[in-house]
């Protein structure tokens, strides 16, 4: 004990000579031994509250957000969460990434699909096709040019060719296998280091006091996980199950198509699609592939005859096949009897959103028109630049209520496109059905006949349904040129009251059918969108 006291005593007086000698050497160094053990409290201090912070967020982004599911990539890694790898969101994913965004694309079924629609991509797609880069991706898959349009009615034809006198040689409608094209677009979207495509099923969004922060799905493994972003783009298609949180789905479901693939046979017109205005509604013709011919027989209503017990079968035989141009009768015989048919049902669905932080809709989960017209690639691809250009000036995404009030211009600046092309799909199904009305008949019949008049008649028709020219009030002036044109011909020469009513029913018909998809689409969006504030809103600044 006294050793230990003689031992700490000695120690004491030791350090307090050597505290003596330096203060002598350097009055100040009790300034800088203060100094450093301050520094080093702060430092120590700094690193404690960024470790709170981080905490902070992981459970933000973490277990309270997925109930304790593990997480599929990390808080900060991904820029935007794409649900969906058909051809919305694979060219989404490819065109994000080229600008430099973190994409985690989550795929149900990323093997190719065999599908019946989504087959024809209209000139106006394929020069958005262009302008995203991936144009090359209707090479290598025996894709077929389209240069317009034959049709047929009651024994008479008439060819409708694009306007394309303007644009370079390449442009053209083209036709397809869709799960090939859809094949070449996931294959460019996954060379880009950037792009992480994984196939699982989103399950359901995750949300935060109104903000959508990523998703939850499960892997093909049946794993659960999270993944998290500061931007969730939707786009899984007609069947989306993740739609109605993001808008109002108001789907309408007219008719219905059958499919079929005629073999080793060309068309009558030669790079043409074929449209037979056939009782009760019309068949299409077009090549998919150098030896296939896509058929699709709409069928009206939500009842398709049963493929089982050969009714339907019976139906193509009876009352399609006598309809179908001589030159491919044996041929649809044949397909028939080879018993590949394909059922879809035909959707439409106006654009409705609930501007919604950290989330938009696109492609057929969003908008949705009868494929009669092949416009649902040219309008996802269409609002693909929209988004893409709108995103541009944005380095940082993390502000999820101003970047959702920026985007809400998306809604109108896709408008005319957009809305030009679904009317138009609905309003022409509407007027190639067959119908007892009448009226009815003889809009039909003046249609054709007015698109048979050639000239800007014809030119300015098929240039909105190429998605060329998509000008909402052009459409409207040729629909009530058809009108007006039919009511002349009822007139003529001799205006009798029984023709005068009938033109009046004519004109009532034709309103009747347009004003109303008009109205879904939204008339000031439409035809004034310059009018909407949202029109001019200016990305936000960081």
């Amino acid at each position: 004990m006294n050793s230990s006291s003689s031992t700490l005593s000695s120690s004491t007086e030791t350090l307090h000579s050597f505290m003596e000698a330096m203060l002598i050497n350097d009055p100040y160094i009790l300034g800088w031994i203060f100094a450093f053990l301050f520094g080093f409290f702060l430092l120590f201090n700094f690193n404690r509250k960024r470790e709170k912070i981080n905490g902070a967020n992981s459970t933000e982004f973490g277990t309270d957000s997925i109930n304790n599911t593990s997480s599929g990539n990390i808080a900060g890694s991904t820029d935007v969460i794409i649900v969906g790898a058909g051809v919305a969101g694979s060219a989404l994913a490819y065109t994000l990434a080229k600008d430099g965004r973190r994409v985690h694309v989550i795929e149900r079924d990323l093997t190719e699909q065999d599908r019946i629609v989504g087959e024809l991509l209209q000139p106006g797609g394929y020069l958005k096709l262009i302008e995203l880069g991936l144009e090359d991706c209707v090479n290598e898959i025996d894709a077929q040019r389209v240069f317009g349009y034959a049709l047929y009615m009651d024994g008479k034809n008439t060819r409708l060719s694009y306007p394309l006198e303007k644009f370079h040689a390449d442009v053209a409608g083209r036709s397809f296998h869709n799960g090939r094209f859809v094949q070449r677009m996931r294959e460019k979207a996954s060379s880009l280091p950037n792009v992480r495509m994984e196939q699982g099923t989103v399950t359901s969004l995750v949300e935060k006091k109104g903000t959508v922060k990523g998703v939850q799905y499960k892997t093909k493994d049946g794993q659960e996980l999270s993944a998290f972003a500061p931007l969730t783009i939707v786009c899984d298609g007609c069947f989306s199950n993740l739609r109605r949180s993001l808008c109002n789905p108001k789907v309408e479901v007219p008719s219905s198509f059958v499919g079929l693939i005629l073999e080793n046979i060309d068309l009558p017109h030669i790079n043409h699609g074929h449209v037979i205005l056939a009782d009760p509604s019309p068949i299409l013709f077009y090549k998919i592939s150098s030896t296939e011919i896509r058929c699709l027989v709409d069928v009206p209503g939500q009842k398709v005859p049963s493929i089982s017990n050969g009714e339907l079968a019976h139906y193509l035989k009876t009352v399609v096949a006598p309809q179908v141009p001589r030159e491919l009768y044996n041929s649809f015989i044949a397909a028939v009897d080879k018993g590949n048919i394909r059922t879809m049902p035909n959707r439409s669905m106006p654009a409705d959103p609930h501007p919604t932080p950290g989330a938009l809709l696109l492609g057929d989960a969003f908008n949705m028109r009868h494929p009669l017209t092949g416009g649902g690639m040219t309008v996802a691809l269409s609002d693909i630049v929209l988004i893409r250009d709108l995103l541009r000036p944005l380095r940082d995404l993390h502000d999820s209520s101003t970047l959702s009030k920026y985007l809400e211009s998306f809604y109108t600046l896709r408008k005319p496109v957009a809305s030009t092309i679904n009317t138009l799909a609905g309003a022409l199904y509407n007027v190639f059905c067959a119908s007892p009305d009448k009226a009815r008949q003889e809009m039909r019949n003046a249609c054709f006949d007015y698109l048979s008049l050639g000239g800007i008649c014809s030119q300015g028709p098929i240039a909105l349904l190429s998605g060329l020219n998509p000008r909402p009030l052009s459409l409207f002036l040729h629909f009530f040129a058809v009108a007006i044109y039919g009511v002349g011909r009822l007139l003529i020469p001799f205006p009798s009251p029984k023709r005068m009513w009938l033109g009046a029913r004519l004109i009532s018909g034709a309103s009747g059918i347009i004003f109303p998809i008009i109205k879904s689409e939204g008339v000031r969006q439409m035809f004034f969108p310059a009018t909407v504030p949202a029109y001019y809103r200016a990305p936000p600044i960081h």
